[in-house]
């Protein structure tokens, strides 16, 4: 087996990521997203929320640190960003036209854990802690639910049961996901995606790989999308527009 060229994690870190890459990791738009419900589900200490909001968009952050008082949260992330600046400059799965240096990632992702912290303090009603595979959301509560570095990327650590339920729990609160990156931390494809695309609770739903122009992690220029199959009956309100967020809470995959 031929030895690791990826980071070697123990456990999920807390990195944030910023509005700017978030808009390069699932091909987002700020038109598409406005009038939008929108979850960013595990989303630690990013900044999606903060800036989503600030530029007036219907943006909620879900993640178990939300439990965590600020300074806590601070430390952790501080001491999980120096291990990984740390380590990351000499990993060969990694593409650095768009950060430039392991200190340019690092500088995005201090940046997005100060925005996210100043808002976390002033706008707590916008944060809601809770873990996955369960979301203390109402059924077709979001349109769109947004899923950064914690599935498919963490195979070694997350068990494919619990990869199952959070998509079916996050199905049954959001209209559609989309999920970054699909490969794992070395650069391979999550063997967790084919698996749950023929697992046959997840047969009425749609799972869509779409490629972008963003690629840090090798092979991590594409997010998968999931949607719910409308019925025949309602297949008329499907919207036309680059977010499918028009299907009704009924039209769901089996199961959920």
């Amino acid at each position: 087996m031929p030895p690791p060229q990826g980071l070697q994690l123990d456990r999920v870190v807390l990195l944030g990521r910023t509005y700017d890459e978030y808009v390069r990791f699932f091909g987002l738009t700020e038109k598409a997203m406005r009038g939008l419900k929108i979850l960013d589900a595990a989303a630690g200490v990013s900044s999606f929320t903060a800036e989503a909001r600030q530029r007036g968009l219907n943006a909620t952050a879900f993640d178990r640190i939300y439990e965590m008082p600020a300074g806590a949260i601070e430390k952790q992330s501080s001491r999980d960003l120096d291990e990984v600046a740390r380590n990351i400059g000499d990993k060969s799965v990694y593409r650095w036209g768009f950060y430039k240096s392991p200190q340019g990632m690092r500088s995005y992702r201090a940046r997005a854990a100060e925005t996210f912290l100043k808002d976390f303090q002033s706008h707590s009603q916008h944060y809601v802690p809770g873990s996955l595979p369960s979301a203390p959301f109402a059924d077709g509560q979001f349109d769109l639910t947004l899923v950064s570095y914690l599935l498919f990327v963490y195979e070694d650590q997350l068990t494919f049961d619990f990869h199952k339920q959070s998509l079916r729990e996050l199905l049954r609160v959001s209209r559609e996901i989309r999920i970054y990156p699909t490969v794992t931390f070395e650069a391979h494809p999550s063997t967790f995606l084919d698996l749950l695309r023929n697992d046959a609770d997840f047969r009425d739903c749609s799972f869509v790989e779409v490629t972008t122009d963003f690629e840090f992690l090798r092979n991590s220029n594409r997010f998968l999308k999931v949607t719910r199959h409308a019925p025949p009956a309602a297949r008329h309100y499907r919207a036309s527009r680059s977010i499918t967020s028009a299907f009704p809470a009924e039209g769901g995959c089996l199961g959920l």
